[in-house]
This record gives structure tokens, sequence and C-alpha cells, in this order.
């Protein structure tokens, strides 16, 4: 039986198009009356019951705030409406199951409240994580003082082995462009472009590749240099000091590596804390996962 999870799922027996049940909601709840008096809007203000059990806008709050951003775009009077009929649809159907759980619903609602509660603890753990004062300080100590690095632009001929390569070293030598030489003879896809590699720093190519080019004096075809790839003559056309990236374009990277450091730095110092004890789980087949069947014996 497939199983339906989430907010939207308790009425996927809907027949929408792609929208939960309560996206439109006029054939079943009436308009409210023009001349209805305000109401004390509170956190326990009941909006409806189901056999006398209560539906609060402090129900339709918590719902709201759990829904993705394309729902929470609709407008509010679709969704109030929309979400007081889906709790109340969803109230009947969990009364329907009945008082005694079985010992899945109840082990699973265990594991609901648990992710719930790990989750709202982790968010408050690290609320100030990714400040703006958090990312620009980073920012600042990854760039502010950043030793100038040169890039380099460079254009290669790759052959099959040494004796080509040298050949058309000659050939360049003898007065042939680099450009023609390498579209008409270089192996990889920049012999299109006549063998240009375009910009690139440290760390982008192979270890001799690298080694070659930083050597090399601009303007002056080197090799024959041997990689795993095959042969290179190798030509160093310009170099520039590498620029730090503005900070808006690294700040939602910085940002993204700030939660994660906290994230893990979190849940590590809260498990630290905790008594953990571990059962020896060497002998239990790891397939067992999967046994379902297992709350019915």
């Amino acid at each position: 039986m497939t199983k339906l999870s989430g907010f939207c799922a308790a009425l996927a027996l809907s027949a929408g198009l792609g929208l939960p049940a309560w996206a439109d909601t006029t054939a079943t709840t009436p308009a409210a009356p023009a001349t209805a008096a305000p109401m004390d809007a509170k956190v326990d203000t009941v909006l409806a019951t189901v056999n006398g059990v209560n539906i609060t806008l402090g129900d339709v709050i918590v719902t709201r705030d759990s829904l993705p951003a394309q729902y929470k775009a609709l407008p509010d009077d679709q969704l109030f409406k929309g979400i007081l009929e889906q709790l109340i649809q969803q109230e009947a159907l969990k009364q329907s199951v009945g008082a005694t759980l079985t010992k899945q619903q109840t082990v699973a609602l265990d594991g609901l409240k648990r992710s719930y509660l790990s989750n709202e603890a982790l968010l408050a753990g690290i609320k100030d994580a990714t400040s703006e004062d958090k990312i620009q300080k980073a920012y600042d100590d990854k760039y502010k003082n950043m030793a100038p690095e040169l890039e380099y632009h460079a254009s290669h001929i790759l052959v099959d082995s040494e004796d080509k390569a040298k050949a058309l070293l000659a050939d360049i030598e003898g007065g042939k462009p680099f450009a023609d030489v390498a579209k008409a003879n270089s192996k990889d896809g920049s012999a299109a472009n006549g063998g240009d590699l375009g910009w690139f720093g440290k760390g982008a190519m192979v270890k001799p590749f690298e080694d070659a080019v930083v050597a090399a004096p601009v303007g002056k075809v080197v090799g024959p240099i041997k990689t795993d790839f095959g042969w290179h003559l190798i030509l160093v056309t310009e170099t520039r000091n590498k620029a730090a990236p503005a900070l808006a374009e690294v700040h939602d990277q910085i940002a993204a590596d700030l939660q994660k450091a906290a994230i893990g730095a979190f849940i590590k110092s809260v498990t630290d804390k905790a008594t953990v004890t571990r059962a020896d789980i060497s002998g239990i087949d790891p397939a067992v996962i999967k046994d379902v069947t297992l709350f019915d014996k």
C-alpha cells in the first residue's frame, strides 16, 4: 500500500490539478457573512470542533508555517479557509483510526515527534551561524589578506608520441603558427580553438603540465611534456594576478559553509553531552530494516 505523508498527502484522494484539496474551497466552505463580528484572535481561539475536539487558530498558524513557499503565496483568505477545512478533515480521519494505536503507528508518531523537535533544536542552535557579520568576517579571513596568485592563459598541442611532438615543435620554430599546428594535429577538444585552454590557476591541471606552465616564459613554446594524456607542446600567452572575488559572488557559498560547520559543531556538542549506550548490533542482519512485518509478530 502506498504511504501518504505530509500536509497535502492526507487528502491526495482529491482530484486537483497538482494542488491540495483546499486550493479551491468555494464548493465546501461557505463565505463568511459580510456582517460577521470581528473575533479576538488568539492562538487558542476555537475555529471548529470535530466530535468535541477543538481546531484552533494556533493549529492553522502552525500548519500554514510548515507549507512550501508556493502555497504560502496563495491569498490569505483562501489559505485560512482551506487549511481549516484540511484540519477538520484530517481530524475526522485521525479519529476514524480509533483510540488504540498499533505498535507501528505508535513508533511512527514517536519518530515524527523526535524529528520535529530535533529540527527545532538544531534551528535554535545555529540561528546566528550565518549572520551578515559572520559572513563578512569569514570573507575577510579568507580573501582580505590573500596573497596574489598568478593565473595563466595558455594553449597546448596534445599528441600520442614524443617524436610527433618534437616534429611539430620544429614546424612551429620554423615559422608555422601555433594555432594552425594545433588545429591540424592536436587530439583533444581544444584543437578547434587552436589549442586555447583559456585562463586557469594552480591546481586546475595535472602536475607535470602545471609545472611546465609555471616555468614557461610567456610567448615561448615549451615541451614536449609527458602526462597521462600524452605529449604536450605548451604556449603560455599571458599571465595575470588572480583577483579576490567580490563578497556578492561568494556570499551564498560562505553562508552554506558556515551553516554546515555550525550544524556539525552543534550536533557534536549536544551528542557529546548525552549519555549514549550502544548495544552490540553485529549479530543483526541489516536487511531487517526492510521487514515491517515485525510489527505484527
